[in-house]
Formats: structure tokens, sequence, C-alpha cells
């Protein structure tokens, strides 16, 4: 049923009880009826009648938009991830490339050439199941549902902190290059090295 209704009465009106709530079931049934015409159809809510959406008034219309121009590229195209086979080894892309299999799952899975992948993949792949890669995408057809991608080296067992660290600074564009030698001639030659009593004295101690 759409509508239930419960009615209560004392037992004191128990001779009376069925009538009394017959009366109570008919006047809530009429208070939650529905405001009807004349003809007894339902009254529609005020809205647009018409199919047409450019005589339809901007209350009524979802603003739509489209890309149109890529100002800046905030992502590195650099992505941490798993090489694996094709699964189609019949096909001729098994011939040529491996599947890479981002970390980062806001990542699309690309294809790689085999010329990128260690030499003994295609005959030991389980070697390098556990190994992590880096790989930047250099293009995503839009007919495609994977990407291209190149391999740009490999980072080591995964979970062991060293790989994974340098996984990470690489994807978000991290410079962790050591620093070069005319960056290092500023900084004193003699070791150990210690701060003068000048410095101590002109300087707010915060250690």
């Amino acid at each position: 049923p759409d509508v239930i209704i419960e009615a209560q009465f004392d037992d004191n009106d128990a001779e009376h009880g069925q009538d009394l709530l017959k009366d109570t079931l008919t006047d809530d049934i009429k208070k939650l009826s529905l405001d009807t015409g004349e003809k007894g159809e339902t009254k529609q809510d005020d809205g647009p009648m018409t199919n047409d959406p450019r005589l339809l008034p901007d209350k009524f219309l979802q603003r739509t938009a489209k890309v149109v121009y890529i100002l800046e590229k905030k992502h590195s195209r650099a992505a941490t991830g798993f090489i694996k086979l094709l699964a189609d080894k019949n096909s001729e892309l098994f011939k040529r490339c491996a599947m890479f299999s981002p970390v980062d799952h806001r990542v699309p899975r690309a294809y790689v050439s085999l010329t990128d992948c260690p030499p003994d993949f295609v005959t030991r792949p389980e070697d390098y199941s556990n190994m992590l890669f880096i790989c930047r995408i250099v293009d995503w057809k839009e007919d495609s549902n994977f990407a291209t991608g190149q391999l740009a080296k490999s980072l080591g067992q995964a979970g062991e902190i060293e790989p994974e660290t340098e996984g990470i600074l690489t994807e978000y564009g991290v410079d962790f290059s050591d620093f070069s030698p005319k960056a290092l001639e500023c900084l004193p030659q003699s070791l150990p090295w210690v701060i003068s009593p000048g410095e101590l004295a002109k300087r707010r101690d915060l250690r």
C-alpha cells in the first residue's frame, strides 16, 4: 500500500470500537488525499511546458563547457609501476610491447616497447614481477584505452625505502640530484667546522 494509517482506541470504547476506528481512518484518509481538479486529475507543478531547450528559462538549464586549450601541464608525466607481458600472446602487439601498470591508479596504463624492457624480460617475466620502473607517458590517443609510454629506468624492488622514495620524487618532479661543485664551494672547506665566537655573538641561538 502507498499509505499506512494506524489508529488506537481504549478498551472502555470497545462496544463502539469498530465505529470509532472506521471514523478515524476516514478522517485521516481525507487529510492525506491529493488536491484534485474538477475532473479528478492531479494538479501538476508549475514547470517548463516545452521540449525546446532554447525556450526554457535559465533556471532549468544545465550549463556545459568543453576544454579548448591546456594552458599548463601540472603532471610530470612520470609514473612508478610494474611491467608485465600482454595477455594475448597471439597478437602482433605482444611481439612489440609490454604493459606498464602504474601504482597510482589515477594514471592510465601504458604500452611500452620491449626494447626498453630488460633483455630477458620476455623469457623470464616473473623475475620482474616485483620490480619498480619509472615510465614517462609520451602519448595517449583519443580512441585508445591505454597510453603510450617509455621506460626511463629501473628503481629496484618494491617495498624498499630507496626505490619507493626515488619513485615519489620523480613523479612529483623533485630534483634530488647532487649539488654541483660550484654550489659546494660556498661551504666551509676545513673540517670539522664549528661556529666562530663572532658569529655566536651576533646571532640568536635557537639550539
